[in-house]
């Protein structure tokens, strides 16, 4: 979604950005590092961290934006449980996209994605 959002406003972005990378997370996105804690401690449940990451989003961009990162983390979340709790895996892991994307960003190296590997396996 991010490199797409990006392609339509002709904004070059990092998509390192979303695994961890302060830096990356700078490059085209307003408030891109802060954000980037924000998410990162919340996905991680780590309350102190989550605790700071808060107050630096609320002082760097605002209360609105906050609410906002907060409510778009909300609608993660419910999504994410929704299709974990359903068997849902993820389409077409052979798309030359999703490979590249996969690779760019780990994402096989989390232990969630041998759900999908593993359909995508016994289905070929």
């Amino acid at each position: 979604m991010l490199r797409v959002s990006a392609k339509a406003t002709n904004t070059t972005i990092d998509i390192q950005g979303i695994s961890g990378d302060a830096s990356a997370a700078a490059q085209g996105i307003e408030y891109g590092p802060e954000l980037m804690r924000f998410a990162e401690s919340l996905a991680r449940r780590n309350e102190p961290d989550l605790t700071a990451a808060r107050k630096d989003l609320l002082e760097a961009a605002g209360p609105g934006v906050l609410v906002d990162a907060a409510g778009v983390a909300a609608n993660f979340q419910r999504m994410v449980r929704i299709a974990d709790s359903t068997g849902i895996p993820v389409d077409n892991l052979d798309n030359p996209l999703s490979q590249q994307i996969r690779a760019d960003l780990g994402l096989d190296t989390f232990s969630s994605a041998r759900n999908s590997l593993a359909i995508t396996a016994t289905s070929s």
